[in-house]
């Protein structure tokens, strides 16, 4: 008796801290400060951002690590923001670009918290090299994203217009906006403001209030100088911390390893502090993975090309207890077997295996690919997906880690015949009986396929082949999942390119740099 009181004493905190937290969730204002800016939110715009707002809020626990994160890592934003002259309100874009993730990568290659491709990287003084990979270090991407974003403004002369050309690049903003919002201190939100800008206000609006509020933990980050080269190993003795602690909190150091010269090192002082789980961005400096899909009528619709978002210790992800997909435990096939031996490989009943990623006894498991040893959930953290040529109802639900029957309830849709490209599948809430699902016209998101890839590859449910998703049309490109131990000389071998066209393909660069999982896109001449 004693138990069953305990039981329901511990179902009813959670119940009541979860409650509490969602009726917190802040309410968009009419009229709100952004920057040097009066923004004038008309009623439309106000409803559609508290949407997204409401999303954020959605998943608790979710939302309590991402505040976690914000309230270690936002001092050292603004730190830099300041010394660069860039309004501190602009700080909330690093929680939209990444989570906060320290090494969060895009199908488009962007890297880090404030997700730099290479190039871009490099053009704010930031090192990215076989060494050092400064995208993954708070205070160092943080300033490089200062000196993007004010060198923008000083282009466009206005705070927005400057916080759009992140994701679209300074060209696309001059030819989107032109000059109308220069040197406009008073701007009308409605529902013509660009998308992107939009979703920031979102971010804005839910996390600025709960900043440091309601966390798990009251640590922060401490920065040291350091002098290398050293290892980890001598600094967790030297600063009284794990050496995974240290591997943990300092990804821009690559395999742990300090080289010569004087670096900053990130540690919690006092205890382990919150969990910093990994995930995959939603945007990236002038290529954002979040493109929005061409319609007259659905411009807020866009492709979730950041999911499945892989977390955790990476480098051995073919092992059970060491990733997270879609925060989910899960763990990468490291090569083509049946369900019975892959889930006795993992110490994992077959029949449990099965069940959690809705396959059937003795299919097949495909080398590189991510499966569940955690039940999914029964909605995905974000509201919609819009179906790609190749996909099944089977591969969404995998790729967002929600049940397969909790996807085709929502929509009321029960055979992979009847999706067809473009539909936009709910993915949280249930579509009304009766209710038309939505169709857009799917363009492609990136015109220049050399710097990045064209879409996320999709998955057919695994029979026996190798993750290699091919498309019949010769107008359209293959997609290849890099496997442990392939090269790029091993990869263009098998598609009968040379190593420059491989590269030149995926806007690969000197350093030849391809992971585990990566998606290459494949043009045969």
């Amino acid at each position: 008796m004693k138990s069953l009181n305990y039981c329901i004493f511990l179902f009813l905190t959670f119940f009541v801290g979860t409650q509490g937290l969602l009726a917190q969730i802040p309410q968009v204002p009419l009229e709100m400060e952004f920057a040097d800016l009066t923004l004038r939110i008309h009623p439309q715009a106000q409803r559609e951002i508290q949407l997204d707002v409401d999303a954020l809020y959605r998943n608790p626990n979710y939302f309590k690590l991402k505040q976690e994160r914000a309230s270690l890592y936002l001092p050292l934003v603004e730190r830099e923001f300041k010394n660069q002259g860039v309004p501190l309100a602009l700080k909330f874009l690093v929680i939209q670009e990444s989570g906060l993730v320290p090494d969060a990568i895009s199908t488009s290659n962007a890297v880090g918290f404030w997700q730099f491709k290479q190039g871009t990287a490099e053009e704010v003084g930031l090192r990215v090299d076989s060494q050092i990979d400064e995208r993954k270090s708070i205070t160092a991407s943080s300033r490089g994203a200062a000196l993007y974003l004010k060198k923008h403004q000083g282009v466009l002369n206005n705070w927005m217009t400057a916080l759009v050309s992140y994701q679209m690049g300074l060209g696309g903003a001059k030819a989107y906006f032109g000059t109308q919002y220069s040197g406009k201190k008073v701007v009308e939100i409605d529902r013509n403001t660009h998308w992107y800008f939009k979703k920031f206000l979102a971010h804005k609006v839910a996390y600025e209030a709960p900043i440091g509020k309601l966390t798990s933990s009251t640590s922060r980050l401490i920065e040291v100088q350091i002098q290398g080269p050293t290892s980890m190993a001598q600094l967790a003795k030297q600063y009284g911390v794990s050496e995974q602690h240290l591997l943990d909190f300092n990804k821009w150091a690559i395999q742990g390893k300090i080289p010569s010269g004087t670096f900053t090192l990130f540690y919690i002082k006092e205890g382990m502090g919150p969990v910093l789980q990994q995930s995959t961005p939603q945007a990236s400096p002038n290529l954002a993975s979040t493109t929005p899909i061409a319609s007259s009528s659905t411009p807020s619709y866009k492709r979730a090309d950041s999911f499945p978002r892989i977390s955790g210790n990476t480098t051995k992800s073919s092992q059970p207890n060491q990733i997270q997909v879609n925060e989910l435990e899960g763990v990468q096939a490291s090569e083509t077997a049946s369900t019975s031996k892959f889930s006795e490989e993992i110490g994992m009943k077959e029949r449990k295996f099965v069940k959690v990623n809705d396959m059937e006894s003795q299919e097949q498991v495909v080398q590189g690919a991510y499966y569940y040893t955690q039940k999914k959930r029964p909605s995905a953290a974000i509201d919609t997906h819009i179906v790609e040529p190749g996909e099944t109802l089977w591969t969404i639900s995998q790729k967002y880690g929600i049940r397969l029957s909790s996807l085709k309830s929502k929509n009321k849709i029960r055979r992979d015949a009847d999706l067809k490209p473009g539909m936009v599948l709910n993915l949280i809430e249930p579509r009304r009986r009766g209710e038309d699902i939505p169709m857009v016209t799917l363009t492609d998101p990136d015109p220049e396929p050399s710097n990045s890839f064209v879409s996320t590859p999709v998955l057919e449910k695994p029979v026996s082949e190798p993750v290699v998703v091919e498309d019949k049309s010769s107008s359209l490109p293959t997609y290849h999942t890099v496997s442990t131990g392939e090269t790029l000389f091993s990869i263009s071998k098998k598609y009968g390119l040379t190593v420059e066209q491989l590269k030149s393909q995926n806007g690969i660069g000197s350093q030849n740099l391809i992971t585990v999982g990566q998606k290459l896109r494949i043009l045969k001449p």
